[in-house]
C-alpha cells in the first residue's frame, strides 16, 4: 500500500470512529446557566474519547492493512478490471 493511501485510510477510519465514540457516556447538564444549550454535555471528556478513538483506529487500520497486503487487493487493478 502506498504511504499516502495508508495515511488517508487511517484518517478516514479515525474520523468515522470519532463520530461513533462521541456519544458514549454523554449526560446532559441538569440546570444549565442562562445562555447555555440545554443539550450540552456536563462533562464531554474529549481527551479520553480522542484516546479511545485513536486506539480503536489503530486496531481497525491494522486489520484493514493486513487484509489489503495479504490479499493483494489494489484499487488500480479493480478499476482496470471493471472499466466501462
Amino acid at each position: 500500500m502506498n504511504p499516502v493511501t495508508a495515511v488517508v485510510l487511517f484518517i478516514i477510519i479515525w474520523w468515522v470512529t470519532l463520530f461513533t465514540v462521541l456519544p458514549w457516556g454523554v449526560r446532559r447538564t441538569e440546570n444549565p446557566e442562562e445562555g447555555h444549550d440545554q443539550g450540552a454535555p456536563a462533562r464531554p471528556m474529549l481527551v479520553r474519547k480522542l484516546l479511545i478513538t485513536s486506539g480503536i483506529t489503530i486496531v481497525l487500520f491494522g486489520v484493514v492493512y493486513g487484509v489489503i497486503e495479504t490479499s493483494g487487493l489494489s484499487l488500480r487493478e479493480l478499476s482496470d478490471r471493471y472499466r466501462l
